[in-house]
Order: structure tokens, then sequence, then C-alpha cells
């Protein structure tokens, strides 16, 4: 008798997420990726307002690491157009108009997705953490309201706090089922306010991680980043998702890199974009009730990017929820 497949969510959005599905598809496991809709920069931003549709850039971005066809199929599906005189096309992906051509065929984000799944023989699911538009909003820890995921980072102040319009959105019905019967619920990696929280201020979304009976583990972050988390350790990383969800302590385990140093020219190469390693303060982690586990999960990428290690994290996390 076949062993039955263990249930694994995550939840988050960009780079992070992308690179941890890659590495997790490697594995028998029964996959579900929630993945934000606030992105309203760049192509995903332009065909959000001009075709009144959900972003689809970290969407296709989870499709094509979650993806089992040829890798020039692929290469295809991430292609962005370039070049003078081609305003209209300069800077969307191909991805991304294979989305809204969908959405605009269907009538419907979530069906679009399902589709181009289907079609790029994707291993495991991909839901939007919500199937409408969201725009989110931050409150800069002087008072300032600033609109919009792109615009955020770029006023280089402390967050105080960000939420979603409209706040009284409603998730797909099948991602709350896919966490409810989670084995493991995993969040993160990501950025912190433009690409994890969004998906918590999805009322159901939070209820059902909350009430889940999984295990829940965090990712932290290897780096910080300017304009979101400078100077965060990685407790400020949860305290700021336990603020946001009402100050309810749901995580069991997060974690986190080995005292391995990063290079000094990366960090110094950091240090130009106000970014620096995250800080693991772990008495204060424990502190908090969570179990702190070190790994060896950052490599720098040939770019000069500290990334984790997709694989490393994959293995412990499959062995995590045996």
């Amino acid at each position: 008798m076949a062993t039955e497949k263990k249930k694994i969510v995550i939840v988050g959005g960009g780079t992070g997420l992308s690179t941890l599905l890659r590495g997790l598809k490697k594995f028998n496991v029964d996959l579900t990726a929630i993945v934000t809709v606030a992105d309203d920069g760049g192509s995903s931003g332009r065909l959000r307002d001009d075709y009144q549709i959900p972003p689809p850039g970290d969407v296709r971005n989870v499709i094509a690491a979650l993806s089992e066809v040829e890798p020039l199929v692929e290469e295809m599906f991430q292609y962005r157009f370039k070049g003078e005189g081609k305003e209209h096309l300069n800077g969307h992906s191909l991805g991304n108009l294979m989305l809204t051509a969908l959405t605009e065929i269907t009538g419907d984000f979530s069906h679009a997705i399902r589709e181009m799944s289907r079609v790029l023989n994707v291993h495991g699911r991909v839901l939007p953490a919500a199937n409408q538009r969201l725009t989110l909003f931050a409150e800069l820890h002087d008072g300032k309201i600033v609109e919009g995921e792109s615009k955020i980072p770029t006023y280089q102040q402390q967050i105080k706090r960000v939420f979603c319009k409209p706040d009284n959105v409603k998730p797909l019905p099948e991602a709350v089922s896919a966490i409810e019967s989670a084995d493991l619920i995993i969040i993160g990696p990501g950025s912190l306010y433009t690409s994890i929280i969004p998906n918590l201020l999805v009322g159901d979304i939070r209820d059902a991680i909350i009430r889940a009976s999984g295990k829940k583990v965090y990712i932290c972050n290897l780096m910080t980043q300017s304009g979101e988390t400078s100077h965060y350790t990685a407790a400020d990383h949860v305290q700021a998702i336990y603020d946001h969800v009402d100050g309810v302590e749901f995580l069991q385990t997060i974690l986190i890199n080995n005292d391995a140093e990063v290079p000094e020219d990366v960090q110094l190469a950091y240090e130009e974009e106000d970014a620096e390693p995250v800080s693991f303060d772990v008495d204060r982690l424990q502190a908090m009730g969570l179990q702190v586990i070190k790994k060896d999960i950052a490599k720098v990428s040939i770019n000069g990017s500290v990334r984790h290690k997709a694989t490393r994290v994959a293995e412990w996390l499959v062995e995590y929820v045996k």
C-alpha cells in the first residue's frame, strides 16, 4: 500500500517563494502554493490596471518554478520583451500576457491559473491569495499612509503596519481547504511586508492558518531589505507577522541559517543598498516559544545575491513533516 503524500502549503510571494518551490517539487509531496496578489509594479502593475485583473507576476514565477517542461519552454514563458519602439510590449513577460489573455478568455483569474498550470505540467497547485485585485497600503511610523506595494519600500522609513483594500476580500475555498488539511504550513521566505504579510491580511486565510492542526514553520529571510526591514532581527520579523494576526503566536518553528559569515565583499555590496545579514537572536526567539532550527541554508549566487539553498531547505522540510 502506497504511503499517502504529505500535504504541504507554502504561503508567500516573490523570489523567495519561487526559489523554495524549485527545491520542494523534487520530492514526493502534495504541494499547494498560495501566492500574494498585492503587486502593483512593472509589467504586473500595468496589466493589473489596464485589464482590472489581479497582478500575474508572482503567480507566473511560481508556475514557472513548479513546471515540468523543457527548459526552452520555461525560458519562453519567462521571456521579457525589450527594445526601443515597442512601448506596448516593452517590459512585459510572455507569461504575464498569457495569464492575462486566459483571464480575459475564461473571465476568471483562478481558472486561468489552473489552465496555465495544466499546459505547463505544474507539480502541485498554484492558488492566488484572492481572486481579485488588492491594493496594499502602509502606515509608516511618522503616521504617513503610503498606497501601493511598489512604492512602500521607496520611502525608506520604518513601517508600523500594512493593510489592504478592500479589507473584506474572500479567498478561494480551495485555499482555505488546503490550509485546513495541510500537514505542514510554511510561511516565507520573502519580502516581509509586501510578499508575506499581505496573504495574512485576507481574513479567512489568516483564520485558517491559525486554527489549522498542521505544523507551522517560518523560514526567515537571510538578509534585511531596504525600506522594509532595515536592521530587523529574526525575532523582529516574527513579531511583525504576529502583530498582523491580532497578536496570535501561531508559529511553532523557525528555520534560520547557521552562524557562517556572509563573505565580506558580498556584505559590502549589500551595505550599499542599506541591507545586511539578518541577526538571529536565538534567545529572544526561544522566549517567544519557537523551536529554533539552524541549518547551512545560505548560498551566494553568481550575481552576488544571498539566496536560500532550495534543495537543502526542502530536504529539511520534508524530514520535519514526517
